[in-house]
């Protein structure tokens, strides 16, 4: 979701938590979990690394850039709608 401000008098226009979409259990895909078999016991007590931050980092780089190559304009904030790319 966009946070939208109104630059005239910098007040944030989307501020209502009614008005937000929180994706839910129905919007995300199933997600497979794959372990390496190999507890680390230094990294946590139940021996569990964290690694599932560093998936999610070129996502959005790597859609803007198919976005790119598909219509020729280059957006470089988010969320990319529409709006901006005519």
């Amino acid at each position: 979701e966009e946070g939208i401000v109104d630059r005239r008098h910098g007040r944030i226009v989307n501020d209502n938590l009614a008005d937000y979409l929180v994706p839910t259990n129905a919007d995300i895909p199933d997600i497979e979990v794959i372990s390496v078999g190999i507890p680390d016991l230094h990294s946590s007590v139940l021996g569990g690394k964290g690694v599932g931050e560093l998936a999610i980092v070129g996502v959005a780089p790597a859609i803007a850039n198919a976005v790119f190559h598909a219509t020729g304009k280059r957006v470089r904030d988010l969320p990319i709608t529409l709006e901006k790319l005519i």
